[in-house]
């Protein structure tokens, strides 16, 4: 993913609410949000160039979400990122516990931030810091640098967010995600790439010939295990075409 926005309210009706654009090559195959076959119990999207995810949830409510950090020149990670949502939710360690073992081997991947969670908690990895933080109910950011650094388009998505939480919706929170607007180049961060690069990059929902936001996704999950998905996957010629999921199925 290359950007979330989420509320963590574990004493909520709904604790975990989810709102995330990922941004990536058009040519880098995947597939849709799904069951996985190799392990039923995972509910995301696909890599099929490295395997792995960028975000996935289980039926029981294990959660986990990455991001890349924007670093140019950084070494070349040894293994995908892609694998660190992955490996989570195929095992059965607390996400206090996969994030302290993590944390000795997280050099072996490029720049990262990854959210880990279950029913009782949602931790905090930042790949450069190696601080693994379980977080407190709030509404929080991620993109491509730290923990709610202050980009303008993650500030924006996230007041949106907070803005929409006393009656949370998957179609309103996919709306948000599909802003274009750039930012104006005094907002604008310096990350490393070109200034065109940073315009291109500073809106919620990005648009190129190449590269923009391949899916959004919104999920909501309620306290009693129910979660509601929506995803809305996009070509480079615009929209593909929706993926709902519910659990349990209503009815």
């Amino acid at each position: 993913m290359c950007l979330i926005v989420f509320a963590w309210r574990p004493d909520h009706c709904q604790p975990l609410v989810v709102a995330a654009n990922r941004d990536e090559f058009y040519a880098r195959p995947s597939l849709p949000l799904g069951h996985w076959e190799d392990a039923p119990w995972i509910i995301g999207g696909r890599d099929l160039q490295a395997g792995g995810t960028w975000m996935g949830i289980t039926a029981h409510g294990r959660f986990a979400a990455v991001t890349n950090i924007r670093a140019p020149g950084q070494p070349v990670g040894l293994r995908s990122r892609g694998e660190l949502p992955e490996q989570y939710l195929r095992a059965e360690l607390s996400p206090a516990d996969y994030l302290t073992e993590l944390t000795a081997r997280r050099h072996d991947y490029a720049g990262f931030n990854l959210l880990v969670g279950d029913h009782q908690s949602l931790w905090h990895l930042n790949s450069r810091s190696g601080e693994a933080t379980q977080l407190g109910a709030g509404v929080y950011g991620l993109s491509n640098a730290g923990l709610d650094t202050p980009w303008p388009k993650l500030e924006k998505a996230r007041a949106a967010l907070a803005a929409g939480l006393d009656q949370p919706d998957t179609g309103r929170l996919l709306a948000l995600l599909a802003d274009p607007q750039q930012a104006a180049e005094h907002e604008l961060p310096q990350t490393g790439v070109p200034l065109e690069w940073e315009r291109r990059l500073s809106s919620i929902f990005i648009i190129s010939p190449e590269y923009g936001t391949r899916a959004s996704t919104a999920l909501i999950r309620h306290a009693d295990g129910t979660l509601d998905i929506l995803e809305r996957s996009f070509g480079p010629d615009g929209p593909l075409g929706d993926v709902r999921y519910r659990h349990p199925p209503r009815g």
